[in-house]
């Protein structure tokens, strides 16, 4: 797509690259060394990936997480998840990934992870 930002990233921002997907840090990150794992094919949404890119996608997941803990041994936790639609806060309409690395005190509880994402629904 001509004007989709994740079509056309410059190569000086792959942290890594692999057959199905751009791996790059977040341009606004919400913690330290946030990563995106983009698919190099131009989809809105992850349900569109094929069985062979979800499982190419399963790999690099694994291959950051791990580059990830090497860099910063303070890294205790992540959130992974995707923003599918509008309604969901998907603001670049091409499928990407996002791995949230996350540190012990980085909140003062971080019970309920991405239940966050609906304001007073975090805590139960």
């Amino acid at each position: 797509m001509e004007d989709c930002l994740f079509c056309h990233i410059e190569k000086s921002r792959l942290v890594m690259e692999e057959e199905n997907f751009y791996i790059v840090r977040d341009a606004f990150p919400v913690t330290d060394l946030h990563t995106l794992i983009i698919s190099k094919r131009h989809i809105q949404s992850f349900f569109e990936l094929t069985d062979s890119e979800i499982s190419s996608y399963t790999k690099i997941l694994n291959k950051c997480r791990i580059d990830l803990l090497d860099q910063d041994s303070s890294i205790s936790g992540f959130n992974v998840g995707f923003n599918d639609g509008v309604d969901a806060g998907q603001t670049i309409m091409h499928c990407h990934v996002h791995i949230i690395p996350r540190r012990s005190g980085d909140v003062i509880n971080p019970r309920g992870g991405i239940r966050g994402v609906i304001p007073g629904k975090q805590n139960y």
